[in-house]
């Protein structure tokens, strides 16, 4: 009797129903054209970082462990031609791609909110029957349904704002994002909304101890994975807490993640709803590390010019000290990293890199740029300050470089916004610049010049499916 139970759920609007009733009823005339502009730019470049995330070690760990489990393969793997997996491990692996550099976007409140919900629309439209494919529109729109439900969720807690410290926040509001995402790309009816949220609730969460480990990556891969699944068994008339996004006092749903949840109701879009991407726009990164690293880095490359001109070079041997000006953040605090997943967190290693090359890039965290002689006798002259006007937030922190050389005199580099962050976006000749850099590691240029052709004008798509078999 599902229609009875559709026709009988929540008799009056709750938290819970009101997102339900969003994702069902809000339409493609709602994305305005600085939505669908930016949306499409997060993703062409998930796209991209997912392709080149698909050549590293924990990518292919993960691939591996998912051809045990071929069966209905109809989904498209990144950067692996004529390789198709089940949906839900087609997600999982190109979840984990995208997340596997640290190179995916990065929004405010802190999550990464595109790699949590790509790969799960990609791996949902080749999945439907051909009577049943959705329209490049109508995926462009799930998209940003799954971005909305992520950002709405964090905006009810002011600990969200914050660098977390507790959960890696893309495995709770990325699976719940996902599910919303792919409960709009099957629309599914109001009910089953709200059924695919609360099921998504029970699969989320990991902790941020696995942050700068081969585990961090899955944390994306499985948000976007469970988020599908949630959706699916929602679908399939799987039920679970209608209330599971309001604060029940003693009972806890959402909240259990956050001690502050205070939790609106989203309204339900009449003639047009302004979605947060128009307000808050995303941090593309342009080297492939935590995004704290960004602030510390280009400080560093500041400090390095000075330095240059000061002296007529860089001589690491004119250092006495390094001294790091940052938030406090245990997990990026990182003295001598020894793998390349803790140095894409440390941010002694990435301004001393900054320092040592001029640059940080993907290079910069082989084994051997790791482990150089000279860059491990810069890193032990690195001393650490957390000014308290430096807080632990994307929005609000900065990274400062100081050189005190060995006659006394002090260079000082300073970043407030990086080239990348939602302040200071990038252009769209250096998105497309990184997109293709990422994307020629596994695609020849005349694919990857139609990935971007069909990305930028994914409305027109008459079926989304292309997209994913064109990856």
């Amino acid at each position: 009797f599902p229609l009875i139970r559709s026709l009988l759920y929540c008799p009056k609007e709750t938290v819970t129903s009101s997102f339900a009733s969003f994702i069902h009823g809000v339409r493609p005339e709602h994305l305005s054209e600085v939505v669908r502009h930016r949306s499409k730019r997060m993703i062409l470049d998930s796209i991209g970082v997912g392709l080149v995330g698909s050549t590293t070690r924990v990518f292919n760990i993960a691939l591996r462990y998912c051809q045990l489990y071929a069966s209905n393969a109809v989904s498209t793997v990144y950067g692996r031609k004529g390789l198709k997996l089940s949906p839900t491990l087609a997600a999982f692996t190109n979840g984990i791609a995208a997340h596997s550099m640290d190179f995916d976007d990065t929004w405010h409140p802190a999550t990464h909110p595109s790699g949590a919900i790509l790969p799960a629309l990609l791996a949902a439209s080749q999945m439907l029957p051909p009577s049943s494919k959705p329209n490049g529109l109508d995926f462009l729109l799930a998209f940003n349904v799954g971005i909305e439900v992520q950002g709405r969720l964090m905006r009810f807690s002011t600990e969200a704002h914050n660098i977390p410290n507790r959960f890696h926040p893309p495995s709770v509001v990325g699976t719940m994002g996902s599910a919303a995402a792919t409960a709009k790309l099957l629309s599914l009816n109001v009910a089953q909304c709200a059924h695919a949220l609360a099921i998504a609730a029970s699969l989320a969460g990991a902790p941020m101890a696995n942050a700068a480990t081969q585990a961090k990556p899955l944390h994306i891969g499985n948000a976007t994975r469970l988020g599908l699944e949630a959706a699916l068994l929602a679908a399939r008339e799987m039920e679970a807490n209608p209330l599971i996004l309001d604060d029940i006092r003693g009972c806890s749903g959402f909240s259990a993640f956050y001690g502050d949840y205070q939790p609106k109701p989203l309204p339900l879009p009449a003639n047009s709803h302004e979605f947060l991407l128009e307000k808050q726009d995303v941090a593309f990164k342009r080297f492939p590390a935590h995004l704290g690293m960004h602030w510390i880095v280009d400080a560093a490359a500041s400090a390095r010019n000075l330095l240059v001109n000061y002296s007529g070079s860089f001589s690491p041997s004119l250092i006495r000290a390094i001294l790091l000006r940052i938030p406090v953040s245990k997990y990026i605090n990182r003295p001598f990293p020894e793998s390349e997943h803790q140095a894409r967190h440390s941010f002694q290693f990435n301004a001393c890199t900054a320092l040592l090359d001029g640059e940080v890039g993907l290079n910069s965290f082989s084994d051997g740029c790791i482990r150089r002689r000279e860059l491990m006798e810069l890193l032990a002259k690195v001393l650490v300050e957390h000014p308290e006007d430096n807080l632990a937030n994307f929005d609000k922190m900065y990274g400062e470089v100081a050189l005190v050389l060995e006659n006394g005199d002090v260079l000082t580099g300073r970043c407030d916004t990086f080239y990348g962050h939602w302040r200071k976006p990038l252009s769209r000749e250096s998105l497309l610049k990184k997109f293709r850099s990422n994307a020629s590691h596994v695609l020849p240029e005349d694919k990857v010049n139609s990935i971007i052709t069909t990305v930028e004008n994914l409305e027109n798509l008459p079926d989304s499916s292309q997209l994913a078999s064109s990856l």
